[in-house]
């Protein structure tokens, strides 16, 4: 049987805690089938843990802070080949709540569902995103920049160069300006 991708709910928070309780436990239970002479020519059984996450940007008292978010608070991902031992090895870690899918039989990520996610783990490791986004038509205030403290309207959103085309009202004239997306706030 081939290793998959699987779905782990865990408590909100602590997925760095349940990934490396995991990892222990892991360890620890190869160390025992080695020791009972079960060594499993196929390999681990459980091969990867993931913690879906992506960089993001802000804003942090005038100096542009990278920091990292969860894409999906309270998962992660296993890659592992599901059998009675492997599930209770996951299903019985401090802090998961069960598998993504019924009760008694979790449900697989497909190959291409798995390949997308992971490219999005690690692409956005390279790109950090801004942390907020905007939308046409939106009511912004400035809080960096020559215009801080000016509000205006976001007139064009461009999130592939993460800027936004604003309309700040100078001199009683609607005047449009661009800036970052961690240059603005929601009004």
């Amino acid at each position: 049987m081939a290793q998959t991708w699987y779905i782990v709910h865990t408590y909100s928070g602590y997925e760095n805690k349940v990934k490396a309780s995991l990892e222990e436990r892991i360890r620890k239970f190869e160390e025992e089938k080695e020791r009972r002479g079960e060594k499993d020519v196929r390999g681990k059984l459980i091969s990867e843990i993931l913690i879906p996450t992506e960089t993001v940007i802000e804003l942090v008292k005038g100096k542009k802070k990278t920091s990292s978010r969860k894409i999906f608070p309270g998962y992660i991902l296993v890659k592992m080949e599901l059998n009675d031992e492997t599930w209770h090895v996951v299903k019985d870690t401090p802090k998961v709540t069960g598998f993504a899918g019924s009760r008694t039989q979790p449900t697989p990520l497909s190959n291409k569902e798995a390949e997308e996610l992971i490219t999005q783990i690690t692409e956005g490791a390279y790109t950090p995103k801004p942390k907020v986004t905007f939308d046409e038509g939106e009511s912004v205030r400035v809080i960096d920049g020559p215009f801080t403290n000016f509000v205006g309207t976001v007139q064009e959103v461009k999130p592939d160069k993460r800027k936004v085309k604003v309309l700040i009202s100078i001199f009683g004239r609607a005047t449009p300006i661009e800036l970052d997306f961690i240059q603005i706030e929601r009004n």
